[in-house]
């Protein structure tokens, strides 16, 4: 029997209550198949900080460190009650940023994915969905602006300013690239490059670096685009792309505005990968103004499962099986109170009863 050690971080807002949904799963997924998943529960976010004073308490680090993989919840809170926290401990800089460094999980994936049979989620029209969505983004994860250095000050004018450096060296970027083209490779041998190399010189370093990798996969077909321009196509003509790879800041801003022509950032999971560890969350916020309501839609979350199951336990068959329980839920009409209205036809039900049809269709 195999063990698999996976850190549970829950976080804030929803996160708690999604979480339960993903471990719903996992308890289904161990009981039939020859695996033992040890489920370490540990504090990290806004959470953490108000009960240990820390947003990545020591004991979490710990756990990190031990498991083969990391299930992550949402974070942060209002700004109301975010301002409670000193600004280097907030969620973000404070756990999210130094886990992200501590694993060096340089390579983010985001599936955007929208069948047919769900395409009333999206707010483009008919004739645009097509026959639905599926593309993948691939973003840089630590390195530009985000991990730049810092500086805020007054200058000699008296002026208050600040100062951030988006800074790439050809190894963050070669790896990225690498990992972008062996996607393409297993998909339709597409791939977009966005950039911005009519203003950054970050960017003409990294268009030299799509061509000189892609002298190793000649089957790929490489389309450059300024990142503007790919934004205005997400929404023009989506099904143009199929991987489309780009530095942390793009990502960051792309990548959401794909969680919006699906309808919500409650149907994109995503995978964060290192060299040796790799972290699963959900892509979207905390939600703080309905947590606690039992009406977040679990999907992301459980999506995030489904990833880890192929990408760090290498159960294919399983994370397929999940992906299309969670489809059929949809499919046989419920859905949650955050995703849908009642006039859409939904039945709408709670983030647990939505969790308990995903297992009931993963058992069958």
């Amino acid at each position: 029997m195999t063990k698999y050690n996976i850190a549970l971080l829950a976080g804030d807002g929803i996160g708690p209550e999604i979480m339960a949904q993903a471990v719903k799963v996992l308890k289904v997924i161990e009981a039939r198949n020859d695996v033992e998943l040890n489920l370490m529960p540990v504090e990290f976010g806004a959470s953490a900080w108000f009960k240990t004073g820390s947003s990545f308490p020591r004991e979490s680090i710990e756990a990190c460190d031990k498991a083969d993989a990391i299930l992550k919840g949402t974070i942060g809170l209002s700004h109301e009650e975010s301002k409670q926290i000193p600004i280097e401990e907030q969620p973000e800089r404070g756990a999210l940023l130094p886990m992200r460094r501590r694993y060096d999980t340089y390579a983010n994936f985001r599936p955007v994915y929208l069948p047919t049979g769900l395409s009333h989620f999206s707010p483009l029209k008919p004739e645009v969905i097509g026959d639905g969505l599926d593309l993948l983004i691939i973003r840089e994860l630590v390195g530009g602006l985000y991990f730049g250095k810092k500086e805020t000050g007054v200058n000699e004018d008296g002026l208050r300013y600040a100062r951030e450096t988006l800074e790439y060296d050809e190894d963050q970027i070669r790896r990225i690239v690498e990992i972008a083209f062996q996607s393409a490779m297993k998909r339709k041998k597409k791939l977009h490059s966005i950039h911005k190399s009519n203003v950054l010189k970050s960017s003409i370093l990294w268009t030299d670096i799509v061509g000189e990798v892609a002298k190793g996969y000649p089957q790929v077909e490489v389309e450059h685009i300024l990142v503007d321009a790919a934004a205005t196509y997400l929404c023009l003509n989506p099904g143009r792309f199929d991987v489309m790879v780009m530095e942390n800041l793009f990502g960051d801003i792309l990548s959401d505005q794909a969680g919006g022509i699906l309808g919500s950032l409650g149907l994109m999971p995503s995978a964060c990968v290192g060299p040796e560890k790799a972290y699963y969350e959900p892509s979207h916020g905390s939600a703080p103004d309905i947590a606690g309501k039992n009406i977040a839609n679990p999907y992301a979350m459980i999506g995030s499962v489904a990833m880890m199951l192929e990408m760090s336990f290498g159960m294919d068959e399983e994370s397929r099986n999940l992906w299309a329980a969670m489809q059929t839920v949809f499919a046989n009409g419920f859905s949650t109170a955050d995703l849908s209205k009642a006039d859409t036809g939904m039945n709408l039900v709670s983030t647990d009863v939505f969790g308990d049809k995903v297992v009931e269709a993963l058992g069958r």
